[in-house]
């Protein structure tokens, strides 16, 4: 059942649990669009499978204290995951985004929630309260270390990176975080994903022109970085939503800063791999 998740040989350590669980300059920041020619999504009200995925009663309760902020069902709807879609929710942290995506693509869907040991040690007791008990049992939990993961080929209709594309360029050997091999992760992102499936990403917007090791100091990532790596990856830019963005955040605070943190100007961007 789990083999289908991921190719493993002897040199990796990823492991892969399936759990039949129901599974980081105070001006306005440069639109990608401006520069790459890309119309702004119309950023209007979700239609009812994403309002009713964040009204389900049995997420948990500090989730919905999230919702204001992260606007999760607008993002989704932004990104185009539909029901019976199979998803990866690449470094998933807590499981937040993996819960709402398996309602949302529900019971003919699945959800992939990445994670490693290190993201374990920062969410604590988060992701075992998320994952227990059968709670999402359209949702796998997969467990793979930097540079260690290798997915089946072209078997996600979507691949989401949610406030985790800066850790990218994170590098932290004594917490267990080894710095990654950024173009062989796209290239196996890249593979993982069908042709004409959709890569979404949302992350805290730098300093506009801010090199890539600022996801190593205050846990950001100029949009443009972002959009150049993955266009040279081979993904195509299809839109981007201004629904997270926030003109007065202070790009030189640290994003875990108590005057910024929850309220930072978010970039959301939608690729899509040519079909």
């Amino acid at each position: 059942m789990i083999s289908h998740l991921i190719r493993t040989t002897a040199r990796h350590r990823a492991l892969l649990i399936t759990l039949l669980l129901a599974g980081c300059s105070g001006g306005e920041a440069p639109s990608p669009a401006a520069e790459t020619g890309v119309k702004p999504a119309d950023n209007g009200s979700s239609s009812t499978i994403y309002a009713d995925a964040l009204a389900v009663d049995s997420r948990l309760a500090a989730d919905y204290e999230r919702d204001t902020s992260r606007r999760p069902d607008e993002v989704l709807a932004f990104f185009g995951v539909e029901p019976g879609m199979v998803v990866l929710d690449m470094f998933s942290g807590g499981g937040y985004y993996s819960e709402v995506i398996a309602h949302v693509v529900g019971d003919g869907g699945h959800v992939d929630a990445h994670s490693n040991e290190a993201y374990l040690g920062f969410v604590g007791e988060e992701f075992n309260a998320r994952h227990a008990d059968g709670r999402l049992p359209n949702v796998s939990v997969l467990m793979a270390e930097n540079n260690e993961i290798e997915l089946e080929s072209e078997r996600y209709d979507a691949i989401i990176m949610v406030l985790s594309y800066h850790d990218l360029y994170y590098d932290d050997v004594d917490s267990g975080w080894a710095k990654f091999d950024v173009p062989a992760l796209h290239a196996e992102l890249y593979d993982g994903l069908k042709p004409g499936g959709i890569l979404g990403i949302v992350d805290h917007q730098a300093e506009d022109g801010a090199p890539a090791e600022t996801g190593n100091t205050v846990h950001r990532i100029d949009a443009r970085i972002v959009i150049d790596e993955l266009t040279e990856a081979g993904f195509e830019l299809v839109d981007q939503s201004d629904l997270l963005r926030n003109a007065e955040d202070d790009y030189t605070k640290n994003v875990f800063d108590p005057e910024v943190r929850g309220s930072t100007d978010r970039f959301v961007l939608r690729f899509t791999k040519p079909k």
